[in-house]
């Protein structure tokens, strides 16, 4: 999955998003819109990261999405992250 497919399928992304970054509102998920340079403005202003580790970490996170089932995988409930 690469940055344009994550903004084209956006509304079953963000339930991941939603999980994986806690601190991230509502507000900051609509703003992102699956867009690369958002997402990492966002990460930098919530989690006090770096530019440049705000980046690995949202490729970090992109690979996850390619790695793992895409789409409803966070319905499944159990198995995830805290």
């Amino acid at each position: 999955m690469n940055w344009n497919e994550v903004e084209s399928q956006w509304n079953e992304v963000k339930g991941s998003v939603r999980s994986k970054y806690n601190k991230l509102t509502e507000d900051d998920i609509r703003a992102i819109a699956g867009k690369k340079d958002q997402f990492i403005s966002k990460l930098q202003e919530r989690y006090g990261m770096s530019h440049e580790q705000a980046q690995k970490d949202a490729e970090t996170f992109l690979q996850g999405l390619h790695a793992g089932a895409p789409g409803r995988t966070q319905a499944s409930g159990g198995g995830g992250q805290h």
